[in-house]
């Protein structure tokens, strides 16, 4: 079974989509921001799974789908949800799925849409448009000849510029506070697979311009260990500007790359003066393998609720469920079984992408 730790076992990348005319009515780039995610929605958005290239296992598969219908249907509960699968699967979509959740055909490959997915940006006069940063499976590690475009076709869809960049990478890279500042593992973009030629502060100008922030905290991260080069969003969270939420492993294994790199991380969110807030990773969860990602900060914020991924160790599910009551006062916490998520390398906020109002 495919992982996104054990990328090694993915079918081979093929070429990305072509890419759609850039939109003419598009306004500079740097006339827009990305909103933080606690902002309104309008919607959500999500992928379906489908491709046999990436899923060979037909009953690993059809957990994955019914996971992202499980979290489609919750969502669906305080914002309306919007999930992107090519129209020839819609009958069998709209089996598993609530009537709040609407089908828009735009095909897709997999379940990813916090990577593949549009990246939508607000200027001072309210309008929106969808950042172009070119998502290329991860480095070219993945088939994405239909999910490389999945941008493009919501921008085109909802009727919104496409605002090009130079950049190649995904959104479950960078995290941003929607208030100027971003934080990211240099081992996602500075990274030949996504940016060849690209130095660090190239890399540091485009993606300010990109989400309209001023300043940005790099740490190394993890290189060549997971299909993602280690995405922030499986590891530190803003809650709101100057404070950020993180998981990290109570007993750290210091042989462990990850666990380096987070310990390392988390430092330097405090060396920059963030206020940060650490809960821990289960123990006792229902799944134990090497590969299982087991992330509270995968969390995704909603209209009037958080997602947030239980994993069966209930001292530590409790101790999460604590911390974002605490972190999002007024806003119910809503916990989910997404085994299947983890066991593919990723979580609920890798799942979803927002549409803010």
């Amino acid at each position: 079974m495919m992982t996104r730790r054990t990328f090694g076992k993915i079918a081979a990348a093929t070429t990305l989509g072509a890419g759609l005319p850039f939109n003419a009515r598009a306004q500079a780039l740097d006339e827009f921001w990305v909103p933080g995610e606690e902002e309104a929605h309008e919607a959500t958005f999500m992928q379906w799974p489908n491709s046999r290239a990436v899923y060979d296992d037909s009953a690993f598969l059809a957990d994955t789908q019914q996971t992202i219908a499980n979290l489609a249907n919750a969502i669906s509960d305080f914002e309306p949800v919007i999930l992107l699968a090519d129209k020839s699967q819609h009958r069998a979509v709209r089996r598993s799925v609530s009537q709040r959740v609407e089908l828009w055909d735009i095909p897709t490959e997999d379940l990813w849409c916090r990577d593949s997915g549009p990246i939508l940006a607000r200027n001072t006069a309210g309008q929106r448009a969808v950042i172009g940063i070119e998502f290329n499976g991860w480095g070219n590690k993945q088939v994405h000849r239909r999910d490389g475009r999945i941008a493009q076709n919501v921008a085109a869809a909802l009727d919104l510029p496409y605002l090009r960049t130079d950049l190649k990478g995904e959104a479950g890279g960078i995290e941003q506070d929607g208030h100027g500042l971003l934080m990211a593992h240099e081992s996602s973009w500075l990274n030949p697979n996504r940016n060849p030629g690209m130095d660090r502060a190239e890399l540091t100008q485009a993606l300010l311009a990109a989400y309209g922030a001023d300043r940005l905290i790099w740490t190394k991260g993890v290189y060549g260990q997971d299909i993602t080069d280690y995405h922030i969003d499986s590891l530190a969270r803003f809650i709101r500007p100057g404070q950020v939420l993180a998981n990290r492993p109570q007993y750290p294994d210091m042989s462990d790359p990850f666990h380096i790199a987070a310990i390392q991380t988390l430092d330097a969110i405090e060396q920059a003066g963030l206020d940060l807030t650490v809960i821990y990773e289960p123990e006792q969860r229902r799944v134990q393998s090497y590969d299982f990602v087991a992330s509270y900060a995968n969390f995704y914020v909603c209209n009037g609720a958080v997602m947030v991924a239980e994993f069966g160790d209930r001292q530590a599910d409790s101790a999460a469920y604590r911390a974002l009551q605490q972190a999002y006062r007024g806003r119910e916490i809503v916990p989910l079984n997404v085994d299947a998520l983890g066991e593919l390398g990723g979580g609920i906020h890798c799942a979803t992408q927002q549409l803010i109002a």
